[in-house]
């Protein structure tokens, strides 16, 4: 059983630009339920990127990322986006929304996962 999965990841070059999506069933309601965005490369340590609300507002962004990173939600088709832009190399990671279950207004510990979309950045 799945409640979330992405989509989106591919192969670009730098400077290039990608939009994710996960779609969310179940039990999780991204009118009701706060979200994140995670990503994670080889050998390194997992990132959380940024938090969204059910309420729509955005939380915690990363810095390295602050700026050309833009999460939105269509609560009508219960589906959460990511707009990468201005990709860099080190952006390749693998890519992974996250849901809270105890479905409060923001987002505070990840209960329900995606099994990540590759985003591969290249020169």
């Amino acid at each position: 059983q799945v409640a979330l999965m992405e989509s989106g990841g591919d192969s670009v070059q730098v400077g290039g630009s990608l939009k994710l999506s996960c779609v969310a069933s179940g039990h999780i309601s991204f009118s009701r339920c706060g979200m994140a965005w995670f990503r994670q490369a080889p050998g390194k340590e997992r990132q959380q990127l940024l938090t969204v609300g059910s309420d729509g507002v955005v939380l915690g962004t990363l810095p390295s990322v602050e700026g050309r990173f833009t999460a939105s939600v269509d609560v009508v088709k219960n589906m959460a986006y990511l707009q990468l832009t201005g990709l860099k190399i080190e952006d390749t990671a693998m890519y992974y929304c996250a849901a809270d279950g105890g479905c409060w207004r923001h987002f505070g510990v990840p209960t329900d996962w995606g099994q990540g979309t590759q985003v591969t950045v290249s020169s």
